[in-house]
């Protein structure tokens, strides 16, 4: 009867606001967040004592200056290092806009076990469906913080209370049956139909969820015609080796031309290039294109070849007539295919070839058609010279 009492009162009261999702949220994981940056900023000093190890060229000599990832949610550019920290920063500056939006975010970013992300979202969901289903049986509304389904699925995942909170739960301590003290209850005022739909569709929101990644900035540049063009000096960020296996391949190259000298058969051989693509995180890939002039970007070492053409098109002006990438070795490769770089052979980096659809342009030049033009404006306004 208590219990029933107090959740009378907290229907007629208007919904206090719910400071969690602004300033407590964000003192809770202020610590946090500040805690990472700190053990982030000591492994980069850890590695940077690795690196200088290591016969890195000048940084004047690389062909890229590093790996950078671009923030969805703010555009800021970020160094892998800095990538987790800001993210989750920008997710907590949401609250202020949309704390449902952003509690979504948090629990698909914030945990990194999708199994318990999907039990916890799965769990909520059922909360929600319980309500719109029965929305004046005030037990579907209360969800006792000590229950053991909600302390092993849901108050473990981050987000997960914040997402509630949005919902319109409210903390109150109410009384249990056979106990001397009170327990703390998320509890919902009953809602009006319009609100239950509301409900449904932010329940959706939580359900098509997806972590906020931050993404690789493939730093498009031109450069003009070198005979460097093959040439290429990587930063230690390409490479999925530590400062000191790098430096052991670097000792061991000449020891590969002998191996390679060995009579192997095609299986060993297969089975070495497949070790070898594996050290690789990135690739940077050059086009020549048939003025001569290059266009350079950085790719994931597993991205697929639709990435790959349609980064080229993306650059050009006429991007939308069809184009052929020939690969090192001859090879043409098919965007149709849904194939890794890595398993093309183009990691670390590779020097490709561009080619317009001859069949095509031949139909353009007899219907009086022009040529195509190549690289867009903004791309020849920053073009550069390969040292």
């Amino acid at each position: 009867m208590a219990g029933a009492a107090a959740l009378a009162r907290i229907g007629q009261q208007q919904r206090p606001k719910v400071h969690t999702s602004q300033d407590a949220i964000r003192n809770q994981v202020k610590k946090e967040l500040e805690a990472e940056a700190a053990l982030l900023a000591e492994n980069e000093k850890a590695d940077a004592a690795e690196e200088s190890k290591v016969p890195v060229k000048d940084f004047a000599c690389l062909s890229v200056s590093g790996v950078y990832f671009t923030c969805p949610l703010t555009g800021a550019t970020l160094t892998k290092s800095e990538r987790e920290v800001h993210i989750k920063e920008a997710i907590l500056m949401r609250f202020e806009e949309d704390d449902v939006e952003a509690s979504v975010m948090m629990i698909h970013t914030f945990n990194k076990d999708r199994e318990k992300v999907k039990a916890a979202v799965d769990i909520i969901s059922k909360y929600v469906e319980n309500i719109c289903k029965n929305p004046t049986e005030e037990k579907y509304r209360k969800i006792k913080l000590s229950n053991k389904v909600f302390q092993d699925k849901v108050r473990c995942v981050e987000g997960s209370r914040e997402f509630l909170q949005a919902l319109e739960f409210i903390s109150v301590m109410l009384p249990v049956e056979g106990q001397e003290e009170e327990e703390e209850f998320l509890v919902l005022p009953e809602q009006s139909p319009d609100a239950l739909e509301l409900m449904k569709e932010r329940k959706d929101r939580l359900q098509r969820g997806e972590p906020v990644r931050a993404q690789l900035d493939r730093q498009p540049q031109a450069f003009r015609a070198s005979a460097n063009a093959m040439r290429f000096e990587l930063p230690p960020e390409f490479y999925n080796l530590t400062a000191e296996e790098l430096k052991k391949e670097q000792q061991q190259r000449s020891d590969l031309v002998e191996k390679n000298a060995m009579l192997r058969t095609k299986a060993m051989r297969e089975k070495e290039e497949q070790r070898e693509r594996k050290k690789y995180n990135y690739t940077l890939l050059r086009i020549r294109l048939p003025d001569g002039n290059l266009l350079q970007g950085t790719f994931y070492a597993w991205d697929r070849l639709p990435v790959l053409f349609g980064f080229v098109r993306e650059s050009l002006v006429d991007g939308w007539q069809p184009f052929e990438l020939i690969a090192p070795g001859g090879q043409k490769l098919q965007e149709s295919e849904e194939v890794a770089l890595a398993e093309c052979n183009l990691v670390p980096a590779a020097l490709l070839s561009f080619a317009w659809d001859a069949a095509v342009q031949a139909d353009i030049a007899a219907a009086g058609g022009k040529r195509p033009a190549l690289l867009k404006p903004a791309l020849l306004e920053t073009i550069q010279t390969l040292s």
